[in-house]
């Protein structure tokens, strides 16, 4: 499966993602983001980290106001496009 950087604060979607069989990484600083297919961040700092340039190659999703079934329906969208 895809390894996938979840900002700390979202439990719950770090949760449903490695029950899927992600591996899942605590997302602390954009060096964390090395290697991540996928990183979710929770939107309540939208610079958080200095995500709004970091050097990710695949997708950035903001969690703001979805649940983690959602959040986890995007990321499988976004890794299967």
């Amino acid at each position: 499966m895809a390894r996938i950087g979840v900002e700390g604060t979202l439990t719950e979607v770090k949760e449903s993602l490695a029950e899927m069989g992600h591996d899942v990484v605590d997302l602390h600083s954009e060096e964390d983001t090395a290697y991540c297919d996928c990183c979710v961040i929770s939107g309540q700092d939208k610079d958080v980290m200095g995500m709004s340039t970091a050097s990710i190659a695949g997708p950035v999703i903001n969690a703001e106001g979805m649940n983690s079934q959602e959040v986890c329906d995007m990321v499988q969208e976004k890794l299967h496009r």
